[in-house]
């Protein structure tokens, strides 16, 4: 008895990539009609559809080239409709200059028609803008009522927003207990910064007993989503061993990351082991140098410092006493003792 073949009879060979062709070009035929039935609602005034086409312009989908010129004009006219999410867009434009002239004012203005209809986001947005008085007079009790507004409603930033007021006692009675409250809200939603907060409180017992593994764990989870504070952090933790076993091969992965992401202070800390050769790295002064720059130029007070000592030593850059005392300066101009002592000897 023969056993029945698998394989397709020979006509399916050229009937089923036919067949495949086919669908496809129904999908894009579909896709096409789709399109075209959008952009004629939106000519017709439709607000939904105007705001599409405004992402569709923010956005560049599908055979549309991105232009943000074009996807102001949409979502304005949508956003003079009442429509939240375009107000939200079209703020947001604005805050940028994408497409638009950058303008705080108006920005602001959008964010308030889009903020009062209930739309998180820009509730949140607006907070930013009252906290720090970006087109609008600064004044932090009406920031800490957007953020509670969208906190409310269970948005993640506005949660870590009114969990960072109730740190610092902006605009609220400072409370730890609080602010460990919100962080925790907004850090069980996956909002990196919020995860990176709690883990700061767990490391310092503020508003929760001291727990360097639960910090850790927070941490971790802020540093994989690209946090560059939380993988400074975590870095830290492997250098020192708290909550996690000392392994500076660890930490200079992490604060390899976190430097190339722009953080100052992990920037001088790969100067550091570069220059003492930890971590697996291999000892070159050149490379500190070059570390200690980035650190230097982006504010760290200990990397203008190191990078000042190493002009005076002539450590991987060339013997520079007037290159050493300008970085001295900045250093001590940003609070550094150890610099303040190095111009009293060279000046």
């Amino acid at each position: 008895m023969m056993k029945k073949s698998n394989t397709y009879p020979d006509y399916l060979d050229w009937v089923i990539p036919l067949v495949l062709v086919s669908l496809i070009a129904i999908g894009m035929l579909t896709a096409s009609s789709s399109e075209s039935k959008v952009e004629e609602n939106a000519q017709k005034g439709k607000a939904d559809d105007q705001y599409e086409m405004g992402e569709k312009y923010y956005y560049g989908r599908g055979s549309t080239e991105q232009d943000y010129a074009k996807a102001v004009e949409w979502y304005q006219k949508a956003a003079e409709q009442g429509h939240a999410e375009a107000q939200f867009s079209l703020a947001y434009c604005y805050k940028k200059g994408q497409g638009v002239e950058k303008d705080y004012e108006k920005a602001a203005e959008w964010y308030q028609k889009s903020a009062e209809q209930g739309f998180a986001d820009a509730q949140v947005n607006l907070g930013h803008c009252y906290e720090y008085g970006e087109g609008v007079i600064k004044d932090v009790d009406k920031a800490v009522m957007w953020y509670q507004k969208a906190a409310k409603q269970g948005d993640a930033s506005g949660q870590c927003n009114l969990g960072f007021c109730y740190e610092n006692g902006v605009g609220v009675p400072q409370s730890w207990d609080k602010a460990v409250e919100w962080y925790r809200k907004s850090a069980d939603q996956n909002h990196a910064r919020a995860q990176y907060l709690l883990g700061c409180c767990y490391e310092n017992g503020q508003g929760v007993e001291k727990n360097f593994g639960e910090a850790v764990e927070w941490y971790q989870k802020a540093a994989n989503q690209g946090h560059d504070g939380a993988q400074f952090a975590l870095g830290y933790c492997y250098n020192t061993g708290n909550g996690v076993p000392q392994n500076h091969e660890k930490a200079v992965e992490w604060f390899l990351k976190a430097a190339n992401g722009g953080n100052s202070a992990a920037q001088c800390n790969v100067g550091y082991y570069y220059e003492n050769g930890i971590g697996g790295l291999e000892q070159s002064y050149e490379k500190a140098a070059e570390w200690y720059q980035k650190g230097a130029e982006n504010g760290s007070a200990r990397a203008q410092f190191n990078l000042g000592l190493c002009y005076e030593k002539g450590r991987g850059v060339p013997l520079n006493r007037e290159k050493a005392i300008e970085w001295y300066q900045r250093a001590a101009d940003n609070g550094n003792e150890k610099a303040k002592k190095a111009l009293l000897r060279l000046q």
